[in-house]
């Protein structure tokens, strides 16, 4: 199975427009937070064929409007803050922000932990744990990316975004 992993569009939807070709080679998507707005959760929800398993980050203001709209999506599941997943054999946690990401790839209860907030294009291994930060889809600091996991070979690629 192959897992996109992505954080932080912060409603560049041009940017995401961009991405989701490439995230459509995966079979489900992880996002780890911060839509912004509920129209940047229906482009994505529009645009990636398979389930999308996503959490809140500290920019999703209107938390209500975002649950509706992914529960009229139909393959978009809002977790809250944090996600407790089992996707192609793997134990994996979703979370926006880097000190609990940490903690809990630490637990070692994990096979993978995934998160975003601070934009920087991250990964390592933490014990038995990879520890995944995708970078950003928005651009901000000039490198807009996403990664793609193998779940068979715990292989990670980076990919970036035009």
């Amino acid at each position: 199975m192959r897992i996109a992993i992505c954080s932080d569009i912060h409603d560049n939807i041009w940017k995401l427009d961009s991405a989701l070709p490439g995230m459509n080679e995966a079979n489900a998507l992880i996002f780890c937070g911060d839509f912004c707005a509920p129209f940047t959760l229906t482009q994505l929800a529009r645009g990636f064929e398979g389930p999308v398993h996503a959490v809140f980050g500290n920019n999703d203001g209107d938390q209500r409007l975002l649950l509706q709209m992914a529960e009229q999506a139909g393959n978009v599941e809002l977790h809250g803050q944090f996600a407790d997943l089992t996707l192609g054999g793997l134990r994996i946690a979703v979370t926006h922000y880097p000190e609990i990401a940490r903690g809990l790839a630490l637990s070692n209860l994990y096979d993978v932990v995934c998160y975003g907030h601070d934009h920087t294009l991250y990964e390592e291994r933490v014990g038995r744990t990879l520890l995944l930060n995708p970078g950003e889809i928005m651009g901000r600091f000039g490198r807009s990316t996403y990664m793609l996991l193998d779940t068979d070979s715990l292989e990670v690629t980076v990919h970036d975004v035009a």
